[in-house]
């Protein structure tokens, strides 16, 4: 007897990667809203990668929260939907899809070291276009600003030149073109 050809059973569902995504959201400026959005994330089990907070528009008491997450689209859009019945919020965008956005990071590199060690240092802040905002005889603390992924290269040729300590704010991110949030 042969074997059918077809399957009469659902096919397997296809397993959907994780991705990175840049939420930025619109929230009252007030006590306890962050604390609500972050509750939102850790009741679920949601990792958050970098999360920088500030307030946008002081006349309206509004701060925007950008979290930078990371889950299968379904997960994405689970977070999305979330952040949207909270009371507070706003406004939810992703950044990540909408394809128009600027996003930075700033961090602060301290980097001990004499001699060769040193020099090399400076060499290479200048190519990272990293500022020196603090110099002794023994050490120095560059500011770098840029995408996450070039810090991260600062960061790791710093890391055999003497790397003390590393400060980074998180995500900040902005959407291209005159609209606002």
């Amino acid at each position: 007897m042969n074997a059918p050809t077809t399957s009469h059973y659902p096919a397997a569902p296809t397993a959907q990667k994780a991705e990175s995504h840049t939420l930025s959201v619109l929230v009252d400026n007030e006590p306890g809203v962050l604390a609500r959005v972050i509750g939102l994330f850790s009741g679920r089990g949601y990792n958050i990668e970098s999360l920088t907070v500030s307030e946008t528009e002081h006349a309206k008491h509004l701060s925007l929260i950008t979290v930078v997450t990371t889950g299968t689209p379904m997960v994405i859009e689970q977070i999305k939907n979330q952040l949207d019945r909270l009371v507070p919020v706003h406004r939810v965008v992703d950044m990540t899809l909408s394809g128009r956005s600027i996003e930075r990071e700033l961090a602060m590199v301290k980097v001990k070291g004499k001699g060769d060690s040193r020099v090399e240092a400076l060499r290479l802040a200048d190519a990272f276009r990293a500022r020196v905002i603090d110099a002794t005889t023994e050490s120095f603390v560059f500011e770098i600003t840029g995408k996450s992924d070039k810090i991260e290269q600062f960061v790791a040729l710093m890391l055999p030149l003497g790397l003390v300590e590393v400060s980074r704010t998180g995500i900040a991110a902005i959407a291209r073109g005159p609209e606002g949030m």
